[in-house]
């Protein structure tokens, strides 16, 4: 056998040039199938190829997934669907196709405490993550805090710039402290950057008609709101918060029932 030894060493040769070493041990494993099964040429590379292929798309995509900054690992296929009977799961199903990333459109959670809009948010961006985009996830709060060093250092259009380079950008709890002037301005900034350009997934507390008051500014808020749900999937989720579910606590001072997009 020593012309397919010979073989196998220019496949490891050439694995190794290439910097692909799965199709080193995929064009060995597969040799014998191909052989028995009577494989083409081409079904066999393509084979050996797919195997490559799939093993990098899967790296990549935990790569991304780490540099995204989840404050957790919550897949949409952990849902409690039962905790949120109003909600669809076939608009959750539409969602995590990534239709959405590629039409520049933004998702809005709203909804008490505790009713899984952050768990949405963390789903879906894991998606995104697989289906190849890059995403970044924080708090209003940090969100805000980057913007406000990237003024400070005279570097907020480039840094504008640089973030539109994600395919998606998730902020997490808007409402839950208000912001100042400035603040509510940069995050203005941050919103018009992105407009038909990249995608948002953001959640809230507050319904749109509180905004303002997060804001500090009504006109700053309308304003906003028309270019986030522009191009939009609005979902409000309802009910008490399911952290609390086994506890002897009914509600949260916070949840209130204007929760709603209105």
């Amino acid at each position: 056998m020593p012309a397919a030894k010979e073989t196998i060493g220019q496949i490891e040769y050439y694995s190794r040039a290439m910097k692909a070493p799965r199709i080193r041990e995929a064009a060995t494993r597969l040799a014998d199938q191909a052989r028995e099964g009577g494989w083409t040429h081409e079904e066999y590379l393509a084979a050996v190829l797919s195997r490559e292929v799939a093993a990098r798309e899967a790296s990549g995509a935990e790569i991304r997934a780490r540099a995204a900054g989840f404050p957790a690992r919550k897949s949409l296929d952990d849902f409690n669907f039962d905790h949120q009977p109003g909600l669809k799961r076939d608009t959750i199903a539409h969602l995590a196709t990534g239709a959405f990333l590629t039409e520049a459109s933004n998702i809005v959670l709203l909804g008490p405490p505790g009713t899984g809009k952050t768990h949405l948010a963390t789903g879906l961006g894991l998606r995104a993550t697989q289906l190849g985009h890059r995403v970044l996830f924080a708090t209003a709060i940090d969100w805000v805090a980057r913007l406000q060093a990237a003024h400070q250092n005279g570097r907020l259009p480039q840094e504008l710039v640089k973030l539109r380079r994600y395919g998606l950008i998730i902020v997490d709890e808007v409402g839950y402290i208000p912001f100042e002037q400035d603040a509510a301005n940069l995050f203005f900034q941050l919103v018009s950057s992105r407009y038909e350009h990249a995608s948002l997934i953001l959640t809230s507390n507050l319904p749109f008609a509180r905004w303002g008051d997060v804001f500090g500014d009504q006109v700053v808020a309308s304003a906003m709101i028309d270019r986030i749900v522009h191009h939009a999937e609005v979902i409000t989720l309802k009910g008490s918060s399911y952290r609390l579910k086994h506890t002897q606590v009914d509600s949260l001072p916070s949840t209130r029932p204007e929760n709603t997009a209105e």
